[in-house]
């Protein structure tokens, strides 16, 4: 049977950092990997990110979001089927950060993925910066997505203080208590450690963390006033316009609880990668990119976004 793993975690949280610095581990120890981007928007921006990971050892896949939630769980299904059938020795999904983690679970009971796949680790992604105070709906998602995880990672130690980083597990365990789950995470379902630190032990930890299958009071957060995504496609932006909109968008509620901002953009200094939060606002340079900008968030609104990307 193939290995399965799923790396979750909120907006923003690294999840597809973890996930080339997971997939490389595993390429490196000799293992066909397939990864299988399982996106919320209609256009996937994290996949871009994973390019340079493909070859002979390595394949990405793409389920996009643009859909209703039926169909979304249809195309991860079928999606599923095809790649179980390429050899693959593992398969990493990484989902959006508003995932219902049930919809892994439940299409792998299902025939035949059930006797194709073994489900071998569920990883929770955290950002050290993670607000202390957030919305209903997102600490659902946060309590939710770490319930079921063998290991939660918490990720960006360098851009975050101790003092913040120590408040994590509080705070997840809150968010699952609010969820009605029993489980309580103790520092050992943690990991804290910078990318240069991690050793072939902590990455033997990671490979075999596990799974767990809580139970929690289920609640939908797909609503006209949940999350939600906007796509501003071939907009005129150089680096210090989009950087000024990025801040500007993230700090006027009128826009709506905006969690992230993403995309690409080409300038005559080369294609740069945006990811912008509350916390920080960054631009990277990468070898090649889409001119789109996506915003991620709670009741967005849309005219007022635009006119901070147009002004």
């Amino acid at each position: 049977m193939v290995k399965i793993d799923l790396i979750t975690g909120f907006l923003g949280s690294g999840k597809t950092t973890f996930i080339k610095k997971y997939a490389k581990y595993l390429i490196d120890s000799g293992k066909n990997i397939g990864i299988l981007e399982n996106d919320y928007g209609a256009v996937n921006v994290d996949m871009m990110l994973l390019q340079d990971l493909m070859g002979d050892q390595c394949e990405l896949e793409m389920v996009s979001g643009g859909c209703d939630k039926d169909c979304h769980r249809r195309r991860f299904k079928t999606k599923l089927i095809a790649m179980g059938m390429c050899g693959y020795d593992r398969v990493i999904v990484e989902p959006s950060g508003i995932f219902d983690v049930d919809e892994f679970f439940d299409a792998l009971r299902e025939d035949p993925l059930d006797k194709w796949y073994e489900i071998g680790n569920v990883i929770a992604i955290a950002d050290a910066g993670l607000p202390e105070q957030m919305s209903k709906d997102a600490e659902y998602l946060l309590g939710s997505e770490a319930a079921d995880a063998g290991l939660v990672f918490v990720s960006k130690l360098d851009e975050s203080s101790k003092e913040q980083s120590d408040t994590i597990l509080p705070h997840i365990n809150r968010a699952m208590e609010a969820i009605s789950c029993t489980r309580k995470l103790s520092e050992e379902d943690v990991m804290k450690k910078k990318w240069d630190e991690l050793t072939k032990d902590d990455w033997n930890r990671i490979l075999t963390c596990g799974y767990h299958t809580e139970s929690w009071q289920k609640r939908d957060v797909e609503d006209d006033k949940s999350f939600s995504s906007l796509s501003f496609m071939n907009l005129p932006l150089t680096k210090k316009k989009i950087l000024n909109a990025a801040t500007q968008i993230l700090g006027d509620p009128s826009c709506g609880h905006v969690h992230r901002i993403k995309g690409f953009l080409e300038t005559p200094d080369g294609w740069f990668e945006l990811n912008a939060t509350a916390a920080q606002r960054q631009l990277n340079p990468i070898a090649n990119g889409q001119q789109i900008i996506i915003v991620i968030g709670e009741g967005l609104n849309k005219e007022k976004i635009e006119a901070y990307l147009q002004a």
